[in-house]
């Protein structure tokens, strides 16, 4: 009898400390912004795998899934009102919840640099405020915007062409003269096909996995901006964090954010693969491309300041590159 009651004790005792753990461990809900086969996406979740590996017991990452899960553009919503605790994404898909999330794409200096000059900081003081979000990780680094089209331009002006752009990119194109028109990723294929759009702006990297190879002849070159597909938290939920769980995950993104510059490798890649399946690159005199260039940063600087004239000149200051 006695015996049966230690049992019956110990028995007890475990089941509570397991229920205990149980409760500890933090659970988040993961999205992203793009289609689950796309590079980023196998990226965050092959992450997410190693969170949940190293952190047993601390921090479990529930993946839910991309833009069939959460539409591309209300990621941010969803991570602000705590529906997923946490993604991927560029700020471009938020700017509906805040619109100095378009900022990082015109990084000039790298996120290591961003990091010691206070620029990190900045951007999650506005993060926080404006997006209920805390700025985590950015994972790709050096990974330029290109204009692809369907035919071959003659100038940098798309004067009469309909161009699929997200929000990054829209001052750009409108400073360029070309129409904008607003695609999610997924769908890019089918306006090409149905002739909807004459050509799309999207970063050096992604083309095949979209399947738009076939669908396009030319690239201008070279790129501008940079994708800033980043890990934004709900602020809530990182609140509620201990600080053991809050250096842990931090730690984690970490982790992808050193790896950051394998992108740029991975871009370079990506453009001969392009370049082999009959893409063509096209380029313009230097004259040409320097002043392309000043106009597209300009531009989304210009519609930046003038959604946020405090915020946006500070993070101007920050993120560019010294003259």
């Amino acid at each position: 009898m006695i015996r049966d009651l230690k049992h019956l004790a110990l028995t007890t005792l475990l089941c509570a400390t397991a229920l205990a753990a149980t409760a500890q461990e933090a659970q988040l809900r993961l999205a992203t912004a793009f289609p689950e086969n796309t590079a980023w996406s196998q990226e965050i979740i092959k992450w997410s795998e190693r969170v949940n590996a190293q952190g047993k017991g601390l921090v479990k990452i529930n993946f839910v899934g991309g833009p069939r899960a959460v539409p591309t553009f209300e990621i941010g919503n969803a991570v602000k009102s705590g529906v997923v605790d946490i993604a991927l994404s560029p700020g471009a898909f938020y700017t509906n919840v805040f619109p100095e999330a378009d900022t990082l794409k015109m990084a000039q200096i790298p996120i290591a640099e961003q990091r010691k000059n206070g620029a990190v900081d900045y951007i999650n003081k506005v993060w926080n405020e404006k997006g209920n979000m805390q700025y985590l990780a950015r994972m790709v680094e050096g990974y330029p915007f290109h204009i692809f089209l369907t035919k071959k331009p003659e100038k940098l002006d798309f004067t009469g062409q309909k161009i699929r752009v997200s929000p990054a990119i829209r001052p750009a194109l409108q400073a360029l003269n070309g129409n904008p028109i607003n695609v999610p990723p997924g769908e890019i294929y089918t306006a090409l096909e149905r002739n909807v759009i004459d050509g799309y702006g999207w970063s050096i990297g992604g083309v095949f996995d979209l399947n738009l190879a076939a669908m396009t002849k030319y690239r201008i070159d070279p790129g501008f901006y940079d994708a800033d597909v980043s890990i934004v938290m709900n602020l809530d939920k990182w609140k509620s964090f201990s600080p053991q769980q809050r250096d842990f995950i931090q730690k984690m993104a970490m982790e992808v954010e050193a790896n950051s510059g394998y992108w740029r490798k991975e871009g370079e890649d990506e453009k001969r693969k392009q370049n082999s399946s009959g893409i063509q690159s096209v380029t313009f005199s230097p004259a040409e491309t320097s002043k392309y260039l000043d106009k597209v940063y300009e531009a989304g600087w210009t519609d930046l300041i003038k959604q946020s004239p405090v915020h946006g000149p500070k993070l101007r200051a920050l993120l560019s590159a010294a003259k």
